[in-house]
């Protein structure tokens, strides 16, 4: 890895976000549409929230473990995002090395870390499938 290299140099930049008030619903057909797993929720460009894959799962569990998809569905989308996303999300700043952003991600466990400028604006997201590229492409 390049000794260096800043985040904004690894992050995904094209985002598909929340606000808070979409509901379980929309982050379920976003997570399915784009095949991602973490959804920033902004309010005017600041990052207030994130909702992963993970909460969705736990979210269906814990409300719909006796009912059918259909009806899991329509109650899906009366629950709005602010209901279940984390609203103390760990971020970085653009300008972070690499390799201290890696080893906040290994060592919590994250999956991803939002990118914020200093007024919390959500500049980016990097995540775990952004350091497996950086691999592949330093791999011979």
């Amino acid at each position: 890895m390049p000794r260096h290299m800043k985040v904004r140099e690894l992050m995904s930049t094209d985002l598909v976000t929340l606000t808070e008030d979409e509901t379980l619903a929309d982050a379920e057909r976003c997570m399915k549409r784009g095949r991602i797993r973490h959804l920033p929720v902004v309010r005017d460009g600041v990052l207030v929230g994130l909702v992963t894959h993970r909460d969705l799962l736990a979210a269906s569990f814990s409300i719909f473990a006796e009912i059918d998809r259909d009806e899991q569905r329509r109650i899906f989308s009366t629950i709005p995002v602010k209901d279940i996303m984390h609203r103390r999300v760990a971020v970085v700043g653009p300008d972070r090395p690499v390799a201290e952003v890696a080893r906040v991600l290994l060592k919590n466990k994250y999956g991803c870390l939002p990118v914020v400028d200093e007024t919390r604006r959500l500049v980016g997201l990097v995540t775990e499938a952004d350091f497996l590229r950086l691999t592949v492409r330093l791999l011979p």
